[in-house]
């Protein structure tokens, strides 16, 4: 049977008795730096000789032998905690219901939605850990301080706020951010994907449901509504809903009410709303997907998120950033660091997947280079493929060159004295970080202690 504990080495597991499916989202999860392992049925799964529980299991439900639905009790039995996400060709609602109920993360309907499934593997990634992704709020360029610099000040408010921007940007964080700073802090903050669940599904899981509402519902149960009572609640690809939910939230946001399916009695809604969307809104208004009414409601102070490709100077902090957050976790102690032509490739490469991206390849990384330095080789995309953007340049050392000529001067130089320049330009650059002053200069932690003690900076 499979353990309980473990670490971030953990694999996504994909559990379908469909191969090209089981290949298809393997190859996908794999794609974005993941570790994946695949299988056919439930029990080849648990036959599995593994030693800990995966991050995350990406389940069929409807499998041989032992369904996916029996899998999940069977873990809950065994006391395993891992974070379930469903997919099935089917959307039967009991059976999504059920699956949710006991606890699965999302319900996914095939053919499934590239960006819904990455998101909620990321999802149930973050739950394993026990954390949500930081990483995001990290950058110092002007469009990024001027998306933090917007949340703060909508955060004191209970203005409803519309977050934009392509998936993997943040959002999430930006709205956990919002959240924090709210009077709202001590809530709850319950997020809701809209893209994840049929629409049935999506309305008992937002409004909850009285016992007997539909054919599997045998007892009553509080939607998130009621689950952020005092708090907030992030909808996540709000796009994506039916006319019937949308003409429901609007409800909500009008008259702060709304009523559990099956019942009669009127419930208030004592929530903040926070809503995110990676589709263009005005677009799906000329359209007739979306509700121009519920636009103007959640539109009251939007927040744009760029794509990281647009912040190009966040990408070094970002990419520090995870390796000191992921080192320990992945490794069990800091990592050497990153190679300066690593750091040129995370430069030039275009980033679709954006921040989420950006931290799936550093823990890739990690995991490749063995606790050595990150160099192109364990890097997920090709060398050959970063080679279609021209490289950027990182800053050249502030140090002594010789002239253009390439001659060097007739006294020599004194070599000792100039790496002695850059050790100590890297410290001061880092507050004496010398886990980030190794990396800046292309060394690992140890040979950086060395030269330190020999030119008497300990």
């Amino acid at each position: 049977m499979i353990a309980k504990g473990g670490d971030t080495r953990r694999p996504v597991c994909v559990v379908d008795d469909d191969a090209s499916v089981r290949e298809a989202v393997g190859g996908l999860l794999r794609s974005v730096g993941m570790t994946v392992e695949t299988f056919g049925s439930a029990r080849e799964f648990l036959a599995s000789a593994r030693h800990d529980a995966p991050s995350c299991l990406v389940l069929d439900v409807e499998l041989p032998g032992l369904s996916g639905l029996d899998l999940q009790q069977e873990l809950a039995k065994g006391n395993v905690r891992v974070p379930i996400i469903f997919l099935t060709g089917h959307g039967d609602i009991p059976m999504s219901v059920r699956a949710i109920q006991a606890g699965a993360l999302d319900f996914l309907t095939k053919p499934v939605d590239v960006d819904q499934l990455l998101g909620a593997v990321e999802r149930g990634i973050a739950q394993d850990h026990g954390a949500v992704p930081s990483g995001g709020v990290i950058g110092t360029s002007p469009s990024w301080r001027g998306v933090l610099a917007q949340a703060a000040k909508v955060a004191p408010a209970e203005t409803t706020v519309l977050l934009t921007g392509e998936s993997g940007t943040g959002k999430e964080v930006v709205a956990h951010m919002i959240h924090r700073g709210s009077r709202r802090a001590e809530g709850p903050f319950v997020a809701l994907n809209c893209a994840a669940l049929p629409e049935a599904l999506l309305e008992s899981e937002l409004f909850g449901y009285e016992k007997g509402a539909f054919t599997g519902a045998v007892s009553a149960r509080a939607g998130r509504l009621e689950q952020a009572a005092g708090g907030t609640l992030f909808l996540d690809e709000v796009g994506e809903m039916s006319p019937a939910v949308q003409a429901k939230v609007l409800r909500v946001l009008q008259e702060r009410e709304f009523q559990r399916l099956g019942g009669t009695r009127m419930l208030k809604a004592d929530v903040r709303v926070i809503a995110a969307t990676n589709r263009d809104l005005q677009v799906a208004l000329t359209r007739g997907s979306f509700r121009e009414d519920l636009y103007y409601r959640l539109h009251v102070f939007a927040i744009h998120l760029p794509p990281l490709r647009e912040r190009p100077e966040d990408i070094l902090p970002l990419l520090e950033h995870f390796v000191d957050e992921l080192g320990p976790v992945v490794l069990g102690r800091p990592a050497a660091g990153i190679s300066r032509e690593a750091r040129a490739h995370f430069l030039a490469h275009a980033w679709p997947g954006n921040v989420r991206e950006l931290r799936n390849a550093v823990e890739r990384a990690l995991i490749l280079c063995e606790g050595g330095l990150i160099n192109p080789e364990h890097l997920p995309w090709t060398v050959e493929a970063s080679k279609s953007a021209p490289l950027i340049p990182l800053p050249a050392p502030a140090a002594p060159a010789p002239p253009a000529g390439g001659e060097f001067p007739a006294q020599g130089v004194d070599l000792e004295a100039i790496e002695r320049e850059l050790i100590e330009g890297a410290l001061k650059q880092t507050g004496r970080n010398k886990s980030r002053a190794a990396r800046l200069l292309g060394l690992s932690r140890s040979k950086l202690y060395s030269r330190m003690e020999r030119f008497g900076l300990a």
